[in-house]
């Protein structure tokens, strides 16, 4: 009956409890500090690449959702009535209510997590198509992550999509959806906090009380496309649950040292007509100005046949000679990652072959679907086939990894698939795309990484859209932001919310991608931040403007070689806090409260590492910072030289456009 729904017990054994009611199964896994929660309203349930619970060990690995496999499972003592089943697990008390399946978690606060009441979930299609999910919320509740979520820190009261866009020139403050998928988040309520991962890679919408409804108490919302819902109850502060997400998705994966340096990138010189001499004059400046770099992206315009971009193809006009440019930066000490794109325009030369042997997402028919992309039509490779993904790593390995280019930036791989029509190979089961569409950047990301290994054991691979477990295999970027002050604070936020889902090396395009050429003042502000990031990459597009390199402003050289040799300095310790993370399981920057719960959740200053504080002034016209050091036994040193400076201590520094940026570094015990 709609609304009504009695469950019984099916089938339990130490670690599992499966109910019935109708035809719909409800099931518990008890993983230790998680609940696993499964709603199963058919047998046919897509297998997840983002739960790896063996941290890393197998990488690329299609599992089964309802897989035990690397869980450290638990066998609580359960009591069970013709209402309800009760039992203690990790410290909780867990009741379940059996008339639909009500869910009510307590610890010695109180009520930590909750269902909503009367129905928190679609058993019958009462709610709509696809899957529901409403919790109980409170009105000052915290929320934290969804990875590259624009807005505060703090996403309460908020609304967003589950999608991924390709949103060139977003609004840090506001834009949605932007480049990655991931329906993660942390609740921090009066009683504790929790984490959810719903397990799913399905076009969706999540809210946090922007909906009210008059039938039903304040509620968390989720809802998404795929019937069949899984999802992870995850216990502990908000720390150990952003590092058990990370453990339980695989880890972070390591990255080589030269990745620490600053790394160039522009459009404008693999646009240019005489690409190759623009390409090696970055070598010349770099040295002219005194500057360390580690690599060059390369830019999508070195494949450009006329005004269009075709992937793999190489523009011997703009670079005669691919893989002595490749030689001549290494015999330099640098790198070049190439940009590679997963849609191949219909008048690509190799697109007719591809189609042939039915490598792209297609209609019923077979036919390969087509998509506006860069000026016009292509179709996207479809990775869960494994002849387009071995077409994919032979591609990578004869066109860019044979002539030296073993470092891969996959990008535009937000795959704009919206139509019911378009369907996926799914690994020998055909499958609607729109789906699993983020699901193909991951695989796209994998596949390069397993080309580029033949050669180079620790590749570095970038990929723009991302999903759980992305960490393992690439870093990341918070795609085409814009050039303002305001974009520099919310991208802090972002990067702060960044870090709270589980990401470890990532940053910003700094001094912005797109919009205006920065001035003096905001160019060296953005500088004084990204210099404290995992990823220091100044990378933009400025039409009819200068690109955004470190010598913009001559004038400004001096100060702009001091945040660059700063750069420098901090490498070691950088490289030593990377090997510490993936130790542990946590990200690199994050927010200060993670250290210091009574911290300010939308502080400008962030951590860096474990010991250095990060205070950069994002007000225009501003020249002094003022910030509380978090609570410390050992005190910290402003730019860790001179006087121990209590911890809980508030200090106003000055700090102009030609100071290096103010930094704390807490003193060892």
């Amino acid at each position: 009956m709609k609304f009504r729904h009695l469950f019984r017990l099916d089938h339990a054994d130490e670690h599992t409890r499966i109910y019935k009611c109708d035809g719909v199964f409800m099931r518990i896994d008890f993983i230790r500090d998680m609940l696993r929660v499964s709603l199963i309203r058919n047998g046919d349930i897509l297998p997840t690449f983002s739960i790896n619970p063996s941290h890393g060990n197998e990488k690329n690995k299609r599992r089964d959702k309802l897989s035990r496999e690397g869980f450290e499972l638990c066998s609580p003592l359960v009591d069970q009535d013709e209402d309800s089943v009760s039992f203690r697990h990790c410290g909780h008390d867990v009741r379940i209510e059996l008339f639909n399946f009500r869910i009510t978690i307590k610890n010695s606060k109180g009520i930590l997590y909750q269902d909503r009441d009367g129905l928190a979930y679609n058993f019958a299609g009462e709610l709509g198509d696809g899957s529901f999910h409403y919790t109980c919320r409170q009105e000052d509740q915290f929320i934290y992550g969804l990875g590259d979520k624009s807005g505060p820190v703090n996403k309460n009261h908020h609304h967003y999509r589950l999608d991924t866009n390709d949103a060139m020139g977003f609004k840090a403050m506001y834009s949605d959806p932007l480049y990655k998928y991931l329906p993660f988040y942390i609740c921090e309520n009066s009683n504790g906090s929790y984490g959810i991962y719903y397990d799913t890679y399905s076009e969706g919408d999540i809210d946090f009380g922007k909906e009210h409804d008059n039938y039903y108490e304040p509620f968390n919302s989720i809802r998404y496309e795929e019937e069949n819902m899984v999802f992870y109850i995850i216990f502990g502060d908000v720390k150990k649950i952003v590092s058990r997400f990370i453990n339980m998705t695989g880890g972070i994966g390591k990255v080589p040292d030269w990745a620490f340096r600053y790394c160039g990138s522009t459009m404008e010189y693999t646009d240019a007509t005489d690409a190759d001499r623009r390409l090696r004059s970055f070598i010349g400046n770099c040295d002219e100005y005194g500057i360390k770099a580690g690599a060059f992206y390369l830019s999508s315009g070195y494949t450009q046949i006329a005004d269009k971009r075709y992937v793999f193809n190489w523009n011997k006009d703009k670079i005669p000679d691919p893989r002595g440019l490749s030689a001549y930066f290494r015999s330099k000490g640098l790198k070049i990652i190439p940009n590679v794109k997963p849609a191949f325009l219909d008048d690509h030369p190799l697109y007719e072959y591809i189609a042939d042997n039915g490598w792209f997402l297609h209609y019923e028919d077979g036919t390969p679907a087509r998509f506006p992309f860069w000026g016009g039509y292509a179709s996207y490779l479809d990775f869960t086939n494994p002849g387009a993904c071995g077409f994919w790593k032979n591609c990578v390995k004869e066109k860019l990894v044979d002539l030296g280019y073993d470092d891969i930036w996959n990008d535009n791989n937000e795959y704009d698939i919206h139509d019911r029509d378009v369907y996926a190979c799914g690994f020998g089961k055909k499958i609607r795309a729109r789906l699993i569409k983020p699901l193909f950047s991951y695989l796209m990301a994998s596949a390069s990484r397993q080309a580029a290994e033949e050669s180079n054991s620790t590749p570095f691979i970038v990929t723009r859209c991302a999903i759980a477990g992305s960490q393992n295999i690439a870093t990341t970027w918070t795609g085409d932001n814009y050039t303002s002050f305001d974009d520099l604070r919310y991208n802090h936020y972002q990067a702060m919310t960044m870090a709270l889902s589980g990401f470890c090396f990532f940053g910003p395009d700094i001094c912005g991608f797109s919009g205006p050429k920065p001035d003096r003042e905001l160019f060296v502000r953005w500088l004084q931040y990204g210099v404290f990031l995992p990823r220091f990459v100044l990378h933009s597009w400025k039409i009819d403007e200068d690109s955004t390199m470190p010598w913009l402003y001559p004038d400004m050289m001096d100060t702009v070689r001091k945040i660059f040799d700063l750069r420098e300095k901090l490498l070691p310790y950088l490289i030593e806090q990377m090997d510490k993370c993936i130790r542990d399981d946590f990200p690199m920057i994050y927010p200060v409260f993670l250290r210091d719960d009574s911290y300010e959740k939308e502080a400008d200053c962030f951590m860096c590492g474990d010991r250095i504080l990060a205070c950069p002034l994002f007000d225009q016209g501003a020249n002094e910072i003022s910030v509380r050091l978090p609570c410390s036994e050992s005190g910290f040193r402003l730019r860790g030289q001179g006087e121990i400076i209590e911890g809980n201590t508030t200090v106003s520094v000055s700090c102009t456009i030609k100071d290096l940026p103010v930094w704390f570094v807490e003193e060892k015990q």
